[in-house]
């Protein structure tokens, strides 16, 4: 099972619309999971209607309407693996732990918010994942996203992709 992983997407306020390579990911995904801040619906209704399968939740900058159709924790069992989005967790320091604590019954967790990519996994085995963001790097030196694969409800691999503007 193939994953594309992004978050902080911020369309239309970040970009117009997301790059043309992460909607072939999208198209090549047998799921797609967004960690929040799409700032607006229409992302969200143009995703639903591409991605096979969509897993997100809402993020800080998202408003009422995005709320009402969006959780703010998504879970989801992906081929045996148990998948948490949520958009926030705080700080970098002790974030491990905090998780570890919040989410015991995860296997994997995807956020967002920092716009910063983080792949790290916990004391307790949570594999925590942090896409970046594919439209706004902010004080990182590229936009990116990631891809997974799931195989037997263990993660395989992950990716970063790094995107040139």
């Amino acid at each position: 099972m193939r994953l594309l992983l992004i978050a902080d997407t911020h369309v239309p306020r970040r970009a117009r619309d997301l790059p043309a390579r992460v909607w072939d990911e999208v198209a090549a995904a047998d799921v797609v999971v967004h960690a929040g801040d799409w700032v607006v619906p229409e992302l969200l209704d143009e995703l639903e209607g591409r991605a096979a399968r969509l897993v997100a939740c809402w993020g800080n900058n998202d408003g009422p309407a995005l709320r009402a159709r969006l959780p703010e924790r998504a879970d989801s069992m992906l081929d045996g693996l148990h998948l948490t989005v949520v958009h926030e967790t705080g700080a970098a320091a002790g974030r491990e732990a905090r998780m570890s604590g919040l989410y015991p019954d995860s296997d994997v967790l995807v956020f967002g918010h920092s716009h910063i990519p983080w792949d790290t996994t916990t004391q307790t085995g949570l594999r925590l994942l942090n896409p970046g963001s594919p439209t706004d790097r902010r004080r990182q030196p590229f936009c990116t996203y990631m891809t997974a694969s799931v195989e037997n409800g263990v993660l395989t691999r992950v990716d970063l992709h790094r995107l040139e503007k």
